[in-house]
């Protein structure tokens, strides 16, 4: 008899949990969810993300730009972490922050994007986190 419990959390993963606090790209991030039928979780502050972290989500979208956060120390601090550096992280900011950019990658980050090429893209990049494949 197979115990169907163990194969509930397989799909109970499949969200994505984001860390920002510009509305506007709240708002967008949300839709693009919903279009991808991912379900999405917003946080606003590093412990929150820290802590949503440990549910394995399938993806982090973190705001470089996110005053709440320090998103550079948090992200080396999940790659750090055998049981969170399997997480994929993409991040976003403005196109002329080459050094936090640069920071990002080197602290672990995943996927580094201009805020407007993470904008045009949100739909695709959630669509291609929400199959089951990784």
């Amino acid at each position: 008899m197979i115990k169907v419990s163990h194969l509930m959390p397989t799909t109970e993963k499949k969200k994505v949990v984001a860390a920002l606090s510009d509305l506007m790209f709240t708002v967008k991030i949300q839709e693009a969810a919903k279009r991808a039928n991912l379900p999405i979780e917003f946080v606003k502050t590093g412990e929150d993300l820290l802590e949503k972290a440990k549910e394995q989500p399938k993806l982090i979208i973190l705001d470089l730009n996110c005053a709440s956060i320090h998103a550079v120390e948090l992200i080396r601090k999940m790659k750090s972490d055998p049981d969170l550096k399997k997480i994929y992280l993409i991040a976003f900011l403005s196109h002329v922050q080459g050094e936090l950019k640069q920071s990002a990658h080197e602290a672990g980050c995943d996927m580094v994007l201009a805020r407007s090429a993470f904008s045009q893209n949100i739909v695709q990049i959630l669509q291609r986190h929400s199959g089951v494949v990784v």
